[in-house]
């Protein structure tokens, strides 16, 4: 049998092994689209091993998720449309970091009480992901959401597709049965339920703080890669 080899070989401890920011080349930068929500653009990168490739992404603003956990290790999911799936979806609280000067840890507390009326005392780092690389510019964190109760004066009319929020109070174990079966495939309830059954096998102790740092999310946002906080603008010739 021909042995499978990787080239090159990764030398360094595995321990060592981390996603870390890289300054790549951009050589030329052009807008594609211009949405009200995210943009597309198009850039020419040196690769810096002689190589130039255009690539084209979705200049996306990040955004946030909240899994509520209640105190009985219930998971809070709410049935939204989606339209680009076309697909009605259970989903933890999420919404876009596209408020200006907003820290992404009060855009969670915020999101929380407008698609569930509910606000938490208790507050930790649980994942933080990229949902689609190769394509968009997007960063998401996910918090744990404890000790809740309801806000005041409960959760306020929403507009479109967050008129209407049915949700559930679903076992953690269930939620993540759901996802193996194929049932949830909402990438913030992947990723948290998965997230959240593995820090609770560890006791909790591997929980980061809500305030940890992002390095990812910074990187992002330094070099020109989000969506601005603070603008929505037109389609381009609109």
């Amino acid at each position: 049998m021909t042995p499978f080899v990787i080239e090159p070989t990764w030398a360094e401890p595995l321990e060592s092994l981390r996603d870390t920011p890289v300054g790549k080349s951009v050589v030329e930068s052009r807008a594609l689209y211009a949405g009200a929500v995210w943009d597309v653009r198009s850039d020419s990168v040196d690769l810096g091993d002689g190589q130039t490739v255009r690539r084209e992404f979705v200049v996306h603003t990040g955004a946030v998720g909240v899994l509520a956990l209640d105190d009985d290790d219930r998971v809070l999911l709410i049935r939204q449309y989606r339209h680009p799936v076309g697909m009605m979806l259970w989903e933890p609280v999420a919404g876009l970091l596209d408020m200006a000067d907003e820290s992404p840890r009060d855009g969670a507390a915020r999101e929380l009480v407008e698609e569930a009326g509910l606000v938490a005392d208790e507050w930790h780092t649980l994942v933080d992901f990229e949902t689609s690389p190769g394509g968009s510019s997007e960063t998401i964190r996910m918090y744990l959401a404890r000790n809740l109760r309801p806000a005041p004066g409960g959760r306020p009319e929403g507009s479109g597709e967050e008129r209407d929020l049915p949700l559930v109070w679903i076992p953690l174990e269930q939620v993540v049965a759901k996802v193996l079966a194929g049932d949830f495939t909402c990438p913030t309830t992947v990723v948290g339920a998965l997230a959240a059954l593995a820090h609770r096998e560890a006791g909790w102790r591997s929980l980061r703080p809500a305030l940890d740092p992002w390095p990812g999310r910074a990187h992002v946002v330094q070099t020109g890669r989000a969506r601005r906080q603070d603008s929505v603008k037109p389609p381009l010739g609109g």
